[in-house]
């Protein structure tokens, strides 16, 4: 339920057209702040989508791994190539060379080969999409082949794909990232993945039902992960600390307000251009559609704590300035003297002033 004073103060920030905002004050957890403008209203969520894909690779490992030491040493010990799901994306992924001590930041190729921890790191962080399609696979393999997915082989993954047909590999694909959202209370409508982030790991595996997220729904994730509810607490921390390795700032969380803050952050984008109506038609500023997506839990030192799921389609301009300057107003609003959690200061009878 709203708060009315402080969503009228949110609500007075959004623009009228072309926006939707859910927003939550968790600093006082006695009196939860809640506020919220079109937050039902459903979009492309582009790269936000790739946090069900993280949740997936953690319901289906936790399901083939109960103890957690042996889930974090099998993200760590398990090393998979890209093959052909992994290509297709311009986006770069950090790439360390130990003997020469040199850093390369390049596309992904068919050949690299990283550890299931690095692949998630690679899909969030740097918002790889072929790295998100390569833990998509992994996922659906551990749901195929449950505890023999320890041994798995490249070839045996391959053969897997080859043999079964398209429409049950689709429709295992579609579970594996969807019905874990469905588990947490969040309805297909609210936020659904329809299919793979690169056009290469469609050989096998069609596309169903497109991809849709809203503000409501993202919130309903992130408030669970904040309780610790997605899959259990030790899944829940670990997501949130992959949220938080974010190679760097953009669009919202770019906000100056934020930089002292810790930010647990992931944005999205998906643009299209008709160049005939406009040759000009510039990238993140579409003119058929684009949309533009930030979901953040923000932490400040003081105590201060929220959760903002902002999206956006404006034509013809990038949003990005826009969404930096809507974190740094809701963040006046939040962070204020006033709203900071009080200090209980414990004293007993043997306490004595006194320099330390």
């Amino acid at each position: 339920m709203e708060d009315n004073q402080f969503a009228k103060k949110i609500k007075a920030l959004i623009p009228n057209s072309g926006y939707s905002v859910a927003v939550l004050d968790m600093t006082n957890t006695d009196s939860l702040k809640y506020a919220a403008y079109k937050e039902q209203i459903g979009y492309q969520p582009g790269s936000v989508g790739k946090i069900a894909v993280l949740n997936a690779v953690f319901t289906e490992l936790a399901k083939i791994c109960p103890d957690w030491e042996e889930r974090t040493m099998y993200l760590k010990d398990i090393k998979v190539s890209a093959r052909y799901w992994g290509t297709g994306d311009h986006h770069t992924i950090p790439v360390y060379d130990i003997e020469k001590d040199k850093l390369t930041k390049r596309q992904v190729i068919a050949s690299d080969v990283f550890s299931l921890y690095e692949w998630l790191d690679h899909m969030v962080s740097v918002s790889n999409n072929g790295a998100a399609s390569v833990m998509y696979r992994e996922a659906l393999l551990m749901r195929a082949f449950k505890e023999d997915y320890f041994t798995l082989t490249a070839e045996k993954a391959e053969q897997f794909f080859k043999d079964t047909p398209r429409d049950s590999l689709t429709n295992l694909s579609h579970a594996v990232v969807n019905e874990p959202l469905r588990t947490l209370g969040i309805t297909e409508d609210e936020w659904r993945l329809g299919g793979f982030f690169t056009r290469p790991a469609e050989k096998y595996i069609s596309r169903k039902g497109g991809s849709i997220g809203t503000p409501k729904g993202l919130m309903k994730f992130l408030v669970q992960l904040e309780q610790g509810n997605v899959v259990d607490k030790n899944s829940s921390l670990e997501m949130k600390r992959i949220l938080y390795l974010t190679d760097r700032r953009i669009r919202y969380a770019a906000s100056p307000r934020l930089d002292s803050a810790a930010v647990y952050f992931k944005s999205g984008s998906y643009y299209k251009c008709d160049r005939q109506k406009n040759p000009d038609c510039k990238d993140y500023a579409g003119n058929v559609f684009n949309y533009m997506n930030s979901v953040i839990t923000v932490e400040h030192d003081n105590g201060v704590k929220y959760i903002v799921c902002l999206m956006s389609n404006v034509l013809n301009k990038n949003s990005a300035g826009a969404h930096m300057y809507l974190a740094s107003k809701i963040d006046d609003i939040i962070n204020t003297k006033d709203n900071q959690p009080k200090q209980e200061v414990n004293l007993d009878e043997n306490y004595k002033d006194k320099d330390d």
